[in-house]
Order: structure tokens, then sequence, then C-alpha cells
């Protein structure tokens, strides 16, 4: 499978609402709860400073995607934050690192000088190995700090990663 990383477009969007609500759906890593539709995903990859997809350039289909924006605003502005996807069905293929390494880049070449996670499930593990392997930081762990699908609560462990 080759994979190319690059900036969204519109003929993309009902393939990236779904990968995206598949996540949101499963329940156990992004805090959004609502479903995106045709017009509310439309304008919310729209809103980011940038957002990306990796495509499979055998199939041309869709198979993840990322989101980049600031994380705060004024003096905390230079600090931008990021959200993954990978589709179930593409799932262990390393799209996430091309995914994630990709953002880097972009993190930078947009003027931002650390990326952030605020919320990373302590038991997302594949995703944890995965940052702290590119070279992430660990600030710490949030207890509770993240409600599961299931109403359980889990830790979170917000992650850097100086650009």
């Amino acid at each position: 499978m080759n994979i190319k990383i690059r900036p969204y477009e519109e003929k993309d969007l009902p393939e990236i609402i779904e990968i995206w609500n598949e996540v949101v759906e499963e329940g156990n890593a992004f805090p959004q709860e609502e479903l995106l539709n045709a017009r509310t995903g439309k304008q919310f990859f729209a809103s980011q400073t940038y957002s990306a997809v990796a495509v499979n350039t055998d199939t041309g289909n869709v198979c993840g995607l990322y989101i980049l924006h600031p994380n705060n605003l004024g003096r905390c502005g230079h600090i931008c934050n990021a959200s993954y996807a990978v589709s179930l069905a593409s799932r262990g293929l390393h799209i996430g690192e091309k995914l994630v390494s990709d953002c880097l880049l972009q993190g930078k070449r947009h003027g931002f000088q650390i990326l952030q996670f605020n919320a990373v499930v302590a038991t997302n593990l594949h995703a944890r190995h995965l940052y702290e392997r590119l070279g992430f930081i660990q600030l710490g762990t949030i207890p509770n700090g993240f409600r599961m699908k299931d109403g359980r609560y889990e830790d979170i462990c917000p992650y850097y990663h100086e650009l």
C-alpha cells in the first residue's frame, strides 16, 4: 500500500467525515460526542489551520486524516494542537506515523513552535508508543480526565513536541 499525505480537498469530505465519525463513535480517543454531517463536516475541516488526508495511491481511497489548529490564543498562540484518525480498515499499517510526521512539518511551516496534545487517553497505548517513538514528551497524568463511551473514566496524558 502506497500512502501519500496531502492537504484535504472538498471531494474528500464524505470519506473524512466517515473516518472522523468512526473514531467519535468508538468513544475512546476524541472528546467530541456529536457526529459530523455534510454541513458540519465541511465547516469543521475548513475551519482548521490545516487539514490533511492519507490517501492510498493504489486505490485513491482516503484512509486517514489529521487536523492542525492553535491550542490557545495570544501569548500561547505559538502552540498548536492536532487530532488524527485512521479508518478502521487501515489501522496497524503505520498510517498514523505518516500523519503525525507530516503534522510536525506542517506545524512548523504554519509558524507554530510546539505541538501539544492535551488529552491522550492513557489506555490508547498504540498512540502513546507512536508519540514517544517520534520524540514527544509526556507532561504527566490527569486522573480520570476522559469519560469513555461506557461512562467509565480513564486517565489522560498530555504530550508535547518542540517544532
